[in-house]
């Protein structure tokens, strides 16, 4: 498919919310749409595999076939290869046309319908392999909220609306590249959050800090076991990594429920195999649900000086996430308390990159500790990279990447990186942007371990110590830009020019005012 094509795609599937905006709120819609777009997926995946599966039949056509053996067989095939199973009746295409039936003759009452063949999704995954995959994976699409509408009618016309139109999109599976629609559907996940404010961030990364993540952790790899994100979001910082090496297994942990349902989506929409990926729904820091797994890549951006339970949690003290490092994160800022939990998960050979908020670099107390301990004990820090502000949705605030490994190959020095100059960004609307030629800048910079004036220094590791352990960039990078100096003279000679200048303007000042018979002002 050809970029024009891709963005056909793209602007296609953004024009649905136009159907909605002014009848819903952009946070509803985008559940809905999403929703929808993924269903569609569903179906049409299903239709393409069960003609494949016809092709020695007397019937080929999916969409035709009655005979309850065969059905049977499809549904024994799909449930292994696909992970679930759509009869044809259940077909997104069958759905939209009874939404967009002649009301004269037929009913176009659908509601019932579709959330019936929604639940049978879930329902034909259970007690099979992907049922963790698909189980309340429509949840969000309250088919009887009232936000689509005050009536029963209203609220069937405002969904019947939306498959109409997603029906006459061809997303066309059979001959794309399989994470083209994916990309499309991530479009829409950025569109959705630069559009949602604060709240943005529970969900979304920037696509370009995905990218720089996504590199690191994949430096001189081509191959990854595992890949896992402890606040994956929608996913889409662990398939990002997967536009940089081969991964095997993707792992992943959310807290939210609605944001979670939305990372499932997005793998199964980027044609990861259900038994190539675990998402779990559980608090990572309370409750981690991969504890034992070690993994190659860990990619993330937590949420920024997050509450967590800390020290009122006795249990912390002895985690052996925690305990070495003699101090728990502040109770107020877990930024550590997720450093440490992705540290602990890491493989011996993997690499670890993740966005922080500034101050983990230089706060005391308790982070001062955690973070002597990390570079004198550890020495797992490997690079620390300062980003543009305004970066993110929902917050300004400066921030920062911090890349770690257990088994480091340069291990007596650190990469400091300060990306955050006026060169190294453009300004989108309200926010700042990186380019691909600022990422490639970051990436290499780091993967040659090179000092370049006012943008990056390596700092050996006696030097950090003299420093107290303290990391804030400006200490290592120095930016400051010295003034051209002042010519005092010709600076005099100036001002001597202006008084002569001044002069001369009284003089034809009084001459005027004579002529005018007034006083003059001096």
């Amino acid at each position: 498919m050809s970029e024009d094509q891709k963005r056909i795609l793209e602007s296609q599937l953004w024009g649905i919310a136009n159907l909605l905006r002014g009848k819903v709120s952009a946070d509803d819609y985008r559940d809905y749409i999403l929703g929808f777009i993924f269903y569609k997926y569903l179906s049409e995946k299903q239709y393409l595999y069960a003609n494949t599966l016809l092709e020695t039949e007397s019937v080929k056509d999916y969409k035709q076939l009655k005979d309850p053996e065969l059905l049977e067989a499809v549904k024994e095939e799909s449930l292994e290869k696909l992970g679930y199973f759509l009869l044809p009746s259940e077909l997104f295409d069958a759905i939209a046309a009874r939404g967009n039936a002649d009301t004269e003759t037929e009913s176009n009452y659908i509601l019932e319908d579709l959330k019936a063949i929604l639940n049978h999704i879930e329902q034909s995954t259970m007690g099979t392999e992907s049922e963790d995959d698909f189980t309340a994976l429509f949840e969000d699409l309250d088919l009887n909220s009232t936000k689509l509408g005050r009536t029963v009618a209203a609220r069937n016309s405002v969904i019947a609306q939306i498959l109409n139109y997603l029906n006459k999109i061809d997303f066309r599976l059979q001959d794309i590249e399989s994470d083209v629609l994916g990309d499309a559907y991530e479009y829409l996940i950025g569109k959705f959050a630069a559009g949602a404010g604060k709240s943005a961030g529970e969900f979304y990364t920037p696509q370009q800090v995905s990218k720089i993540l996504a590199k690191l952790v994949t430096t001189g790899k081509s191959r990854l076991k595992s890949a896992y994100d402890p606040t994956c979001g929608s996913g889409s910082l662990l398939l990002r990594v997967a536009k940089e090496a081969d991964v095997s297994e993707f792992f992943g942990q959310e807290l939210n429920r609605t944001t979670y349902n939305l990372a499932r989506m997005n793998m199964i929409l980027h044609d990861v195999h259900y038994r190539n990926f675990n998402i779990r729904q559980e608090d990572t820091l309370e409750h981690p649900q991969h504890r034992e797994e070690r993994f190659e890549a860990i990619v993330a951006n937590p949420p920024f000086s997050a509450h967590w339970k800390g020290d009122t949690n006795p249990l912390f003290e002895t985690d052996e996430r925690f305990a070495r490092y003699g101090r728990l994160a502040p109770k107020t800022k877990a930024d550590f308390a997720f450093l440490q939990h992705m540290l602990f998960q890491l493989s011996d050979n993997g690499i670890m990159a993740s966005v922080f908020p500034h101050g983990v670099l230089f706060r005391g107390a308790a982070e001062g500790t955690i973070r002597e301990y990390l570079i004198k004990e550890m020495n797992a820090i490997d690079a620390v990279i300062g980003l543009p502000a305004n970066i993110f949705y929902g917050t300004s605030i400066p921030t920062c990447i911090l890349v770690l490994k257990k088994c480091r190959e340069q291990d007596d020095n650190v990469v400091f990186i300060d990306a955050s100059g006026d060169d190294h960004f453009i300004k989108v609307g309200n926010q700042n942007e990186l380019r691909d030629e600022d990422v490639e800048l970051i990436v290499n910079t780091y993967r040659n371990r090179e000092t370049i004036d006012k943008y990056s220094y390596v700092a050996a590791l006696a030097e950090i110590a003299e420093n107290d352990y303290n990391l804030n960039i400006p200490r290592y990078v120095d930016t400051f830009e010295e003034e051209e100096p002042v010519d005092l003279n010709a600076v005099a000679e100036d001002l001597r020019n202006l008084d002569s200048e001044l002069k001369s303007n009284e003089v034809s000042m009084i001459g005027f005012c004579k002529q005018l018979g007034i006083s003059t002002p001096f």
